[in-house]
Order: structure tokens, then C-alpha cells, then sequence
């Protein structure tokens, strides 16, 4: 008897099937999570935008002008952008000639018209003309702090915009595309130079030994400050040097000069190598800068070292000065 058997069918093979049947499942997945993010990110840029279309609160800042119909006038000619940024409103009460330009609240630049000349605008203080206008510019030497400041030196009122270093994205200034040329144009003379009034006192062995110590003294100090002529510069000549720096106030130097009005035997020093240093605390000095003199030598020398210049500036010049002046 023959017998005859059947083989078995292989199970069937789902697979493709089922890949068939989730590949929709996936995309749909897929889909619903990239709407997900981009509801996301576009409910974050609504809510971003709203905040900072927000009224920004300025505090009064001493601006005797700022009620003045030029500024008044300024404020109402103003851009609704500025530096890639878009004006903001002011939150009531809202100071007079201010005006504000801001993308969050860390990218912002601030207008005040009608402010105080500064007083780091001196004989020696670099200004630069900018969209009809010339400007100098004040960094604030406050550590951690990245303000810029540039105030216009002929127009008046007085105009000042500050931004941070966010807020200029790269831009040298935010005044590029400020027209301020409408407000009447003024012409007011610098301050003196620092130390340019300090009484000297020279004799003729002094005399040489200062135009040694101007001669040998660096072309460049610390944290980026560079030597100017100061030979044209009344109260300064050739028993002087300075250095600048972007922003900052000047280094100066004058030697051969009288005593420090304050200094008394007993009077706190600061010693640095081989040279004894005394602060002139006298009220007189309204910038922020530091009248040091350098004692013990042939020769009394002053030096106005401002807060930006850092202790790198003032050990350069007293080794200067140990080599080049005799002690007393």
C-alpha cells in the first residue's frame, strides 16, 4: 500500500504586511510630533514677542534739558528701529526726551536727550562724526558691566545712547542710522586734559631728568592703551605723556610737578617695587579717574590712572620711573 503525504505549508510571512499596516501608524507619529515642536516653537516666539512688546519702565535720570521743545521734537522724529531692534513703549510715567529700542529685554538701547555733557570730555578725548553728527564714546569701567555709551559733543541739547554689547550685534556703534541733526548745532570747548592744571615745579636738573623719563617711557601700557602726542597741549608739553584707549579716559603722566596738597608725613602709601605712591584724595577730580604721585625721587610726578586702566598700566610706569629718576 502506497502512502502518500501531504508537506506541510510554511507558515506565511506577515512581515511585509505588517510593516505596511505601522508605516502609516509612523508617519502619522511623525507628522503629529513635528507639529507638536513647531507649535511649540512658534507659541514660544508669540509669547517672546508679546513680552517684549511690553512697556518698558526708565527711571528719571538728571537730564536739565530733557523738557526742552528740541528734544521733545527729537523724540517725536525718531526711527521705529534702530540697530535691528524695534522701539518699545515707555511705561507710564515715562521720562522726558527718552526713547528705547529693544529685542528682549538684554538686547536693548536706550536714548536721553537733554543730559549733562560728560565729564570725561576733555582736550585729549577722540570724538568721531557719525550720520551728521560727532560723538565720543564712554565705556563703563565697571567690572562685569558691557555698556557703551556715546554722547554727541556738538549739538545741544546733548543726546546719549547706550547699548550693550548684545544689543549691537556686531555694530560698531547703534548711532549709524541716528539723524540728531535737527537740534542746533553747539561748539563747546573740552575740559583741560587731567593734570593740565597741576602746578609744576622744575628746576633746571629736573627739567632733564622729566625729558628723560618722557623719552623713555613705553609707546604702549596695559589693556590696550596707546601713546598720543601731548607736546600741543597746554599745561602738558614736553614734561608730559599719555596714553588712550578705546572708550576709556586717558592715562596721563606729568612730572616735575609740586607736592601733593593733601600729602603729610605719616600718610598712608602704597608701595610698588622700588616706588612709594600717594592718593591725592583732595576734592577736585570729577571723573573717575586717580591722582597718584610717585614719591622719593628727584622729582615729585603725577599720574591720573582711570578705573578702566587696570594695576598693569601703573607698574609699567613705575618701573619706568625707578630706571629713569634718581631717588631723593
Amino acid at each position: 500500500m502506497t502512502t502518500s503525504r501531504t508537506r506541510p505549508e510554511p507558515p506565511a510571512d506577515h512581515s511585509d504586511q505588517t510593516s505596511v499596516m505601522r508605516r502609516p501608524l509612523i508617519l502619522l507619529s511623525l507628522g503629529l510630533a513635528l507639529l507638536l515642536v513647531a507649535g511649540v516653537l512658534i507659541g514660544s516666539k508669540l509669547y517672546l514677542k508679546q513680552l517684549n512688546n511690553q512697556p518698558v519702565a526708565l527711571t528719571e535720570l538728571p537730564s536739565p534739558d530733557a523738557d526742552s521743545p528740541e528734544c521733545a521734537a527729537l523724540v517725536d522724529s525718531l526711527p521705529d528701529e534702530l540697530a535691528g531692534h524695534s522701539r518699545a513703549e515707555l511705561l507710564d510715567p515715562a521720562p522726558a526726551g527718552a526713547a528705547v529700542w529693544q529685542s528682549s529685554s538684554a538686547k536693548r538701547v536706550t536714548l536721553r536727550c537733554g543730559v549733562d555733557a560728560p565729564l570725561q570730555f576733555t582736550e585729549l578725548t577722540p570724538t568721531e562724526e557719525i550720520a551728521g553728527a560727532r560723538w565720543m564714546k564712554v565705556v563703563d569701567p565697571t567690572p562685569g558691566s558691557n555698556l557703551t555709551t556715546w554722547f554727541t559733543v556738538d549739538r545741544s541739547p546733548v543726546v546719549a545712547v547706550t547699548a550693550d554689547d548684545a544689543a549691537l550685534g556686531g555694530r560698531t556703534s547703534p548711532v549709524e542710522d541716528l539723524d540728531v541733526s535737527a537740534l542746533p548745532a553747539a561748539d563747546p570747548a573740552p575740559g583741560k586734559a587731567p593734570l593740565a592744571e597741576l602746578e609744576t615745579s622744575l628746576s633746571n636738573a629736573s627739567s632733564a631728568t622729566c625729558r628723560d623719563l618722557v623719552a623713555a617711557l613705553p609707546q604702549e601700557l596695559a589693556d590696550g592703551y596707546a601713546r598720543i602726542d601731548v607736546s600741543a597741549v597746554d599745561g602738558l608739553g614736553d614734561q608730559a605723556a599719555a596714553w588712550s584707549a578705546d572708550g576709556l579716559e586717558p592715562v596721563v603722566l606729568k612730572c616735575g610737578v609740586a607736592p601733593p596738597p593733601s600729602y603729610a608725613p605719616g600718610a598712608q602709601l602704597t608701595q610698588i617695587n622700588g616706588i612709594p605712591w600717594f592718593e591725592e584724595t583732595e576734592a577736585g577730580n570729577l571723573t573717575q579717574a586717580t591722582t597718584l604721585y610717585a614719591l622719593g625721587r628727584a622729582t615729585d610726578i603725577a599720574v591720573s590712572l582711570p578705573a578702566g586702566a587696570g594695576e598693569g598700566a601703573l607698574t609699567a610706569l613705575t618701573n619706568a620711573i625707578e630706571q629713569n629718576v634718581p631717588a631723593q
